[in-house]
């Protein structure tokens, strides 16, 4: 018989099944840009920057916001998938990630207006003249209408129906290439002040035609830009969309707003829709939004509810307790960690054992071995002073 107040199995560890893919825990290795791709391509960087989340137990280990094509990269250092040597590259780091228990994710993504910039510790200062003369020249981003970022970017071309067409194709492109290397999960951009978001948003886009206006106008080109990467990536395997669940100052694009894209998106093949907030003006963590543990979950649980769709919370989650509870409350189905990693990325070891499992064994034999053959010596040399 089992015992009525022994505590139920932790959720966060809890195996998920996502179409016909299967993530060992419930732990999402946030995307994270590194500004230090090669042409948009990976290298060694990448294999050990990723390789050591697998290796700590993550279940879902996404790479860094990736562009479809080159003109979408923020700075010359931000990661694409827009050439056909970049597939062979990314394989290398998915098969290693994949062989230490982890799927490996990609987000696709486009930087629109954002384009022609330097890393973000400089500010995401506009390339300018003296760049060009070290051989990195600015260059025109898209954009659904023409409004730089700020007085010193360079003016976004406004993008016309061919322009559209050729980046609906780009997607497709993009899409096929990360099934072909080995990507498990897939998700698309639509938040942080990118492209996507750039048309969802009334601060952004002021179009007349049918890709603008009303909020059905503005959400064509992210339900169009979903169907089409839906369509191109495999029936079994999942697809999430990232958005900014709250943005803009006076509530320009709202949860409100998000719950009905939401539904949109579902109805489109969507499973997952990952939660974030800010970035269209300013920095990607506004004001309005109090950064406390927890900040974004909110808008996961809301989602989640009102749009019936899984949602992956993310924002200043660091304990595993603070992560069970919000998988224990129905408020969102992944929890995703960034900076948190970073710091230690053997973190769901840590959280493992935090909810009283054995977390060495998401380790690697090599690792797990050693660890616990110390913890068993500690345990007998305990017992010997204690007799």
């Amino acid at each position: 018989m089992t015992d009525p107040t022994s505590s139920p199995a932790p959720m966060l560890f809890e195996p998920l099944t996502l179409r016909g893919v299967t993530a060992r825990n419930r732990i999402v290795v946030s995307p994270m840009c590194q500004y230090v791709s090669v042409d948009g391509g990976p290298s060694d960087w990448h294999l050990v920057h990723l390789g050591k989340f697998a290796m700590g137990g993550a279940g879902i280990v996404f790479g860094e916001e990736t562009s479809v094509e080159r003109r979408g990269r923020k700075t010359y250092g931000c990661a694409g998938i827009y050439e056909p040597h970049h597939v062979p590259a990314y394989r290398r780091i998915n098969e290693f990630l994949l062989s230490q228990g982890a799927l490996p994710a990609i987000q696709l993504g486009h930087s629109g207006r954002k384009a022609s910039c330097q890393p973000p510790w400089t500010g995401f200062r506009p390339l300018n003249e003296e760049d060009a003369a070290r051989g990195q020249p600015g260059w025109q981003g898209l954009a659904p209408s023409p409004i730089p970022t700020s007085e010193a970017a360079i003016v976004p071309h406004e993008m016309d129906r061919d322009d559209i067409q050729a980046m609906l194709e780009a997607w497709r492109e993009a899409t096929l290439r990360s099934a072909e290397a080995g990507f498990e999960v897939c998700e698309v951009h639509g938040a942080h002040g990118y492209l996507i978001q750039q048309f969802l948003s009334p601060i952004t886009n002021k179009r007349t035609d049918g890709y603008g206006g009303d909020r059905a106008g503005r959400m064509r080109l992210a339900l169009e830009i979903t169907e089409t990467v839906r369509a191109a990536w495999p029936d079994d395997k999942p697809l999430f969309f990232r958005v900014s669940a709250v943005d803009g100052k006076g509530g320009h694009w709202d949860i409100e707003d998000t719950v009905a894209l939401s539904k949109e998106l579902k109805a489109r093949g969507v499973d997952v829709v990952d939660c974030s907030s800010g970035g269209i003006n300013g920095p990607l963590n506004m004001a309005i939004v109090k950064r406390v543990p927890g900040y974004q979950v909110p808008f996961a649980e809301t989602v989640k509810k009102e749009a019936g769709i899984m949602t992956q919370a993310v924002g200043l989650i660091t304990e595993a307790a603070q992560a069970e509870a919000i998988l224990q409350e129905g408020k969102a189905d992944l929890i995703a960690l960034a900076r948190e990693l970073l710091l230690d990325p053997n973190w769901p070891v840590k959280a493992a054992r935090d909810l009283g499992l054995d977390g060495l064994s998401l380790l690697p034999d090599s690792y797990s071995w050693w660890l616990a053959r110390r913890e068993q010596i500690r345990a007998m040399s305990i017992n010997r002073a204690a007799e």
